[in-house]
Order: C-alpha cells, then sequence, then structure tokens
C-alpha cells in the first residue's frame, strides 16, 4: 500500500501472522490424519483410503493458502504489498479487508 501508516501495517500484519498460524495448525492437523494406520477390514480400508485422497487434497490447497500469506508477509516487509502485480495500482483497502493475502485488484482479478 503506497500511504499505509505504521499501525495499519501493524495490524495487517498481525492478521496476516494470526492466518499463517491457522493454516499452519490445519496443515499439521491433515498431515496426522493422513498418517493414521488403516483399519484391517478391506470395506473400511476403501472408505479410509478414499477420504485420505479428499484429505490430502484439503491439504494442497491449505499449502498453497500457506505459501500465498507467507508471500503476503514479505511483500509487506518488502513494502509492495496491496499494489496490484499486474497492472501496478493500488488494491482497494476493502478488498485487502477480506482477501488479506491477495496480489491482484478487483478489475484485473474479474
Amino acid at each position: 500500500m503506497k500511504e499505509t501508516s505504521t499501525v495499519t501495517n501493524a495490524a495487517l500484519k498481525r492478521q496476516l501472522e494470526e492466518k499463517l498460524a491457522r493454516l499452519q495448525e490445519r496443515l499439521e492437523r491433515i498431515r496426522r490424519d493422513i498418517g493414521k494406520e488403516h483399519s484391517l477390514d478391506a470395506a473400511e480400508q476403501a472408505q479410509e483410503r478414499e477420504n485420505d485422497e479428499v484429505v490430502d487434497a484439503i491439504g494442497v490447497e491449505t499449502a498453497q493458502s500457506l505459501r500465498e500469506v507467507q508471500a503476503a508477509l514479505a511483500r509487506l516487509e518488502a513494502g509492495s504489498y496491496g499494489i496490484c502485480e499486474r497492472c501496478g495500482e493500488e488494491i482497494a483497502p476493502a478488498r485487502l479487508a477480506v482477501l488479506p493475502e491477495a496480489v491482484l485488484c478487483v478489475n484485473c482479478a474479474a
């Protein structure tokens, strides 16, 4: 953000760090869940493997979200946070309030 105050930056950083912590916790739970032993019953094993595939897909999405939040924190530290990566314009504060890791303004994201 071009004209962001230190207070706003601190609040944004705190929000991003809290989201990062939640994502890290979720990813750890997913990894533990996938690592569980399966039942000896063949029918239950089939269901557990299917569940593992769903949980694994959620894990992939969570890992991607985690990387996006880490990148947003890096942009905040570098002073380029809140600037659209495509057009170079400022990303609307309302968009960042909803999606703090956004890299594109509303126009470029459409």
